[in-house]
């Protein structure tokens, strides 16, 4: 991408314009993969929060239906450990699928 800005400005001949849309050229194979990366870490962020939110109703349902505070607590600590390895063993698949997606992005 620099190489590419670089070779741009080298242009004697080009408008300054021509050389701004040169470089905007350049930068945007990588704003689309910062594009795909962020969204993916954003869903898999929301899910995350989506899996910890369950555990927090789930405790909240247990204090109300009368369970002692430790037992709801430990019930909690245990639901979000849960949440984290789920999580934690989708972040290889995760991966790959980002990989195969910029590769296809490059292309």
């Amino acid at each position: 991408m620099f190489r590419c800005s670089a070779d741009c400005c080298d242009n004697d001949a080009a408008s300054m314009q021509q050389v701004h849309n040169c470089i905007e050229r350049c930068h945007a194979p990588l704003a689309q993969a910062q594009s795909i990366v962020t969204s993916e870490l954003e869903r898999f962020q929301d899910r995350l929060a989506r899996c910890t939110m369950h555990c927090n109703d789930k405790a909240r349902d247990s204090l109300d239906g009368g369970s002692k505070e430790p037992q709801v607590k430990l019930q909690l600590q245990t639901c979000i450990t849960q949440c984290v390895d789920d999580h934690m063993n989708l972040i290889p698949s995760m991966t790959r699928k980002l990989k195969e997606t910029l590769i296809a992005a490059a292309k």
